[in-house]
């Protein structure tokens, strides 16, 4: 049966049809993104920046406009200027990037502009937004919900029924216990362990988690 399973995952793959896409930033983050747009059998077409005096990145042309350019994946870590390029490409469509060595239940929803990269685990009716990263080997248990403009770093763990606000941060390695709500816009920072709610706008740190500051997010 695992068998049978795994050459109609392939044989659906070889069937489907390739997708060309571009890139807006020409940044470090791109160049992991490009990664995953190979692994998963598509093609990149190009890159955009608007830093005129890049010209090429790992062997690819880097553009300066984007005009009559589609799909695009917003390849910028800073899940505030993502918005902002986003808002910006008015009218473009967005794809996906999703490396093949993530695990990701059947039930569960990726919206555009996202992507999700190397040994990602996303369980059984998970709703991610769009725009969204989850980073590298970061884990996402059940029915969790992750808004637009979300960054999830590198080998996080969100345990079930737990709820990110827009645009938030959530640092690298940190730990979230089942049902906890983290508002928008809010910083979460490496290596925290996150115990209850934290508000809109928050720089929470530490192990338990405390809020250090809030910002008015009433701009974003």
């Amino acid at each position: 049966m695992e068998y049978l399973k795994k050459v109609k995952l392939l044989w659906n793959h070889l069937t489907e049809k390739i997708r060309n896409m571009y890139l807006y930033g020409a940044s470090g983050h791109a160049k992991v993104i490009m990664d995953i747009i190979k692994a998963q059998g598509d093609l990149l077409e190009g890159i955009v920046d608007d830093n005129i005096l890049l010209t090429e990145l790992m062997g690819h042309k880097v553009l300066h406009s984007c005009i009559g350019l589609s799909p695009f994946i917003v390849s910028i870590g800073n899940n505030e200027i993502r918005k902002q390029i986003v808002n910006k490409l008015k009218g473009a469509s967005f794809s996906k990037a999703i490396h093949p060595s993530a695990i990701i239940s059947e039930t569960s929803k990726i919206g555009n502009g996202s992507v999700v990269m190397q040994g990602a685990i996303i369980q059984s009716c998970v709703s991610i937004g769009n725009h969204c990263i989850i980073n590298t080997g970061s884990s996402i248990d059940h029915e969790c919900i992750i808004s637009d403009y979300v960054h999830i770093s590198p080998h996080s763990t969100l345990c079930g029924n737990v709820a990110i606000g827009e645009g938030t941060w959530i640092g690298a390695g940190t730990i979230m216990i089942p049902g906890v709500k983290i508002g928008k816009w809010c910083t979460i920072g490496a290596g925290s362990v996150v115990t209850k709610d934290i508000p809109d706008g928050a720089l929470a740190v530490g192990n338990r988690c405390k809020i250090i500051k809030v910002k008015d997010i009433t701009r974003k």
